[in-house]
């Protein structure tokens, strides 16, 4: 099939190489956000999907909205039998949707209709899901509610942050929404539509969202600093400035704590909350980088009883 291969993060790459590389199919353009600022100087950098299909001399496309006239009708020359779609970021009005014969086939992060929304990783995460995986559907005018191709499942191990479990995902997505395509091509893979239950929502994470709340068990601390690893970054206050917690391990031997209370050792920080501590492991002040927190706490100089949280 000719393919117009809609992405913009890192996470989308595999996906790209995946089809690139299939050598079944033509990946005639990609549809990417626009340059966006980045780093100190905020300068315009390109996503990761359109230096990638540069790289491999492909079309680029980067319509401010995929509804732009000059878009679309750039879309129809191209005339496309498919677009696959990884963490585009942007929703597709139905003018766009009607262009491929094939439509627009999305690759999700979850295993649908379980975490329909922008934060499914994070939210699998968080909730204590011990199994999760990926998803090709297609795209309707819903939120991730079209019939489902396929799915591949991945376990979720005890110490997976948001961003291991996403890359282990990008790679085992790429090669479903691969092989996805294979079968709409060849006729042999028919969608079907999602079950009436079990439908979960997640949305995006804000700030707020990745305020601990000290006050919760040790295993919801834990999911919370895990699920929001690394963004947008799970955080305390600690003195009147925004502490980062990057790693955490609850520690069930440690329970005399109070919620938020400090306890320092030699090579060992403990943080109580609603049922037992958590070891504080890596954390970063405010304006610093990312340090061992036992080292921290040795510079800070914590007194016996102080909290944080306060």
């Amino acid at each position: 099939m000719k393919l117009v291969f809609a992405g913009t993060p890192e996470v989308a790459v595999p996906a790209l190489d995946s089809l690139i590389a299939s050598g079944r199919h033509e990946v005639a353009a990609v549809v990417t956000r626009p340059d966006a600022p980045a780093g100190r100087g905020r300068r315009l950098v390109a996503s990761p999907v359109a230096e990638r299909a540069e790289e491999a001399g492909i079309e680029v496309l980067k319509p401010v909205k995929p509804r732009d006239e000059e878009f679309l009708a750039r879309l129809r020359e191209i005339a496309p039998d498919c677009c696959p779609v990884v963490a585009y970021g942007a929703l597709l009005p139905r003018v766009a949707l009607d262009v491929p014969a094939h439509g627009w086939v999305n690759l999700h992060f979850s295993l649908l209709p379980a975490w329909r929304g922008a934060a499914p990783v994070q939210h699998a995460i968080m909730a204590g899901d011990e199994i999760t995986g990926a998803s090709t559907f297609l795209i309707e005018e819903g939120l991730d509610s079209g019939p489902v191709y396929g799915t591949v499942t991945e376990e979720i191990r005890p110490t997976d942050t948001s961003g291991d479990l996403l890359t282990r995902l990008a790679f085992a997505g790429a090669g479903l929404l691969a092989a996805t395509m294979d079968g709409i091509e060849d006729g042999s893979l028919k969608a079907v539509p999602q079950p009436a239950d079990g439908i979960t929502m997640a949305p995006k994470i804000t700030v707020e969202d990745a305020h601990i709340d000290w006050s919760a068990p040790a295993l919801r601390v834990d999911r919370v600093v895990r699920g929001c690893t690394p963004a947008p970054g799970a955080w305390t206050v600690f003195r009147g400035e925004r502490l980062k917690l990057i790693q955490v391990a609850p520690v069930p031997e440690h329970m005399e704590l109070a919620p938020g209370e400090l306890s320092v050792g030699k090579n060992n920080v403990y943080v109580g909350t609603g049922s037992y501590a958590v070891e504080l492991l890596w954390v970063q002040a405010q304006g610093k980088k990312p340090m061992r927190a036992a080292d921290w706490a040795r510079g800070v100089r914590i007194p016996s009883g102080e909290r944080v949280g306060v």
